[in-house]
């Protein structure tokens, strides 16, 4: 967390939490710049403190953190990061969130459920953010939870492209979601690997236990073709593993999955490595 550069009358500066300050290194070196200096330390009984060790006066600001592992540690210290940056007189705040947190918790299953993608969004206004950043949100209606702009970035077509230099044969690829949410997302995979068919795996999940669904029937037609299970994140795995099993009993000549949130919690890793696909992008 280091450094800063000036261009102009406007001042661009990007500053990093802790999650993963490479991510925050790679975009800077791409705009010319470097990370602001900041100090960031944990007092003892977890509560975060940071401050950072030039001016921000008058600067466009985007605040770079990464929310896979240890989310409410991350988050809580890139609300404080905005706060800071808020009070220090920053011109515009923007957070840049590419796994929004907490995006699963979308909309209620059942009575007394909390909307808690809508919270993080509050919050984020609360702390002072003026615009957001993310890369394929759970869903989009996330984008009309935040009180100002939402810049909601796709990372499909990076994937698609990298996905047909793969394939041996473009014309013998169907792409699968793994579940009928994400049918709407298959169907622009489908468009960018130029018009490929669809199916898609009809799972049960029980929603008092979190992290585990049973795949079990499939729609479409996969029989010895190349299949693309795509989906936008990967945490324990269960649901993509459980996915690939039915592809390849229904059989699948080889399946390839892509995702943009790689999380991998708990047995995902385990999981990915016995589940017969034959690349995890």
């Amino acid at each position: 967390m280091t450094g800063i550069i000036t261009s102009g009358e406007k001042r661009l500066v990007v500053v990093s939490g802790r999650a993963h300050p490479q991510l925050a290194q790679d975009v800077a070196i791409e705009l010319g710049t470097q990370v602001l200096s900041s100090t960031a330390y944990d007092f003892s009984n977890g509560e975060t403190y940071v401050r950072f060790n030039e001016s921000v006066r008058g600067c466009d600001v985007f605040v770079v953190q990464s929310h896979g592992d240890r989310v409410n540690d991350w988050l809580m210290e890139q609300l404080i990061m905005v706060d800071a940056l808020k009070r220090a007189s920053a011109k515009r705040i923007t957070v840049v969130a590419p796994f929004y947190p907490y995006s699963r918790q979308d909309k209620k299953h059942l009575g007394r459920e909390p909307i808690s993608a809508r919270l993080v969004a509050d919050l984020y206004k609360t702390a002072g953010a003026d615009r957001l950043m993310c890369v394929d949100l759970h869903t989009s209606q996330i984008q009309g939870f935040f009180d100002g702009p939402l810049d909601h970035l796709f990372a499909i077509p990076v994937l698609a492209e990298y996905i047909k230099s793969r394939v041996e044969n473009p014309e013998n690829v169907t792409v699968v979601s793994p579940d009928t949410g994400r049918v709407r997302v298959a169907e622009h995979w489908a468009t960018l690997l130029g018009g490929a068919p669809l199916a898609f795996v009809h799972k049960t999940r029980d929603i008092n236990v979190p992290n585990q669904a049973v795949s079990k029937t499939l729609v479409g037609e996969i029989e010895g073709r190349s299949c693309v299970l795509i989906d936008d994140m990967i945490d324990a795995g269960g649901t993509i593993a459980g996915a690939v099993n039915v592809l390849k009993e229904k059989g699948a000549k080889e399946v390839i999955i892509a995702a943009t949130h790689p999380v991998f919690s708990g047995p995902a890793v385990e999981r990915l490595s016995g589940c017969g696909a034959s690349e995890v992008v």
